[in-house]
């Protein structure tokens, strides 16, 4: 089997999908893996480090995408990069289908078979193939530096000649794997914090990493049995706008990160609630690609409203090219390494196992992935 990693196009990305140090693990299990000429630069991964280890370097891109039976890709394909995909070949990225419609019709048109990493099922023996996961911790971590550098304020407590300085008020929406990153690294820089989700369950997490948890009390269940947040009451929405109102007029820096079913953002700061914040606080939306936590967002851009200055980053992993690369192709490698069959020589594609089934988006001509046929049908 030969995989193929071609240079990311889409603007401002900076990761590879494979490093070298996952290419000879690939390689070392008899698979042979080509990479586009200047993938990793943008990473600091030259294509010497990549020819060392056994790697393939081509400049013919549509050599390379032909040749290859796995294409290895972080972002989703552009419509040119799919009219070279082999028929019959396999594509495994991060596709976001609720995003990139037309991109998974095409690629049932062309009967190739893709893998979206981001949805794959968030069961024990798939945490290593999380990239999700992976990336998520990466915004949460930059997201705290980004606003603590522009705080106009310290972070942690100063006991000075001159006085006393209290720490900064920061206030986390969301506890998923962003969030409690960015619990994690605000407690690392002496920030008193406070959180809230909709999952009561993760309370005792929000608590560990030193942080005060405040939440809704309500019997509703706020998870998915594939561990991500669902859409509940109009009843539990007010009285969590409430709740988060007051403590967004009282923080310093407010970071969101909540998604609904991983790729929805639901509208949880308005600008009322903006108008009543801190002059000088600070907001940091980690939802902007999903359309952001606040009503005053512009994916993308920073905007300032009443004093309050309102971040809303795209791609943060990309600004961290090189970890986050290593993290991303890491987890490919596991889910690749998983169903290889080393004595066949080839990618065991097991339609039956919970992991492909999951991840599974178009296959023999078709699109297999069900709110994905549905969104299709609709329009």
């Amino acid at each position: 089997m030969k995989i193929a990693v071609p240079k990311e196009v889409w603007p401002g990305e900076r990761r590879v999908a494979l490093v070298p140090e996952t290419c000879k693990k690939l390689i070392d299990k008899g698979i042979e893996v080509a990479v586009e000429s200047g993938a990793g630069e943008s990473s600091f991964f030259s294509d010497d480090v990549y020819r060392e280890v056994g790697a393939e370097i081509g400049s013919d891109v549509g050599a390379l995408f032909f040749g290859a039976d796995l294409v290895l890709k972080v972002q989703p394909p552009t419509e040119a990069e799919v009219s070279l995909l082999r028929e019959g070949s396999i594509l495994l990225c991060s596709l976001l289908p609720s995003r990139q419609i037309e991109v998974v019709r095409r690629l049932a048109e062309r009967k190739i078979t893709s893998l979206s990493t981001d949805h794959i099922p968030r069961i024990t023996r798939a945490q290593s193939m999380d990239t999700l996961s992976s990336m998520a911790s990466i915004a949460g971590y930059k997201a705290v530096l980004m606003a603590a550098n522009k705080l106009s304020k310290y972070f942690p407590m100063f006991m000075t000649a001159a006085g006393t300085i209290f720490p900064a008020k920061v206030f986390v929406i969301g506890a998923g794997v962003a969030g409690l990153q960015a619990i994690a690294t605000a407690k690392r820089l002496g920030a008193a914090i406070t959180a809230t989700d909709t999952r009561r369950t993760v309370a005792e997490q929000i608590k560990s990493l030193g942080a005060k948890f405040v939440g809704v009390d309500s019997e509703e269940d706020a998870q998915t049995a594939s561990g991500y947040a669902k859409e509940l009451s109009a009843e539990f929405y007010r009285r969590q706008a409430e709740l988060i109102g007051g403590q967004c007029a009282l923080s310093d820096v407010v970071i969101t990160t909540a998604l609904i079913g991983g790729v929805k953002a639901p509208m949880l700061i308005t600008a009322e609630v903006v108008r009543k914040m801190q002059p000088g606080s600070i907001i940091v939306d980690l939802a902007a690609e999903g359309g952001g936590n606040c009503e005053l967002s512009r994916p993308g851009e920073t905007v300032v409203e009443n004093h309050v200055t309102i971040m809303a980053p795209l791609n943060l992993p990309a600004s961290m090219p090189r970890d986050a690369s290593t993290l991303f192709s890491r987890n490919l490698t596991s889910l690749i390494l998983t169903f290889w069959q080393e004595k066949e020589k080839e990618f065991n594609l097991d339609l039956s196992d919970d992991i492909i089934k999951g991840a599974m988006l178009t296959h023999s001509g078709e699109v297999v992935h069900g709110p994905t046929r549905e969104a299709l049908a609709k329009g």
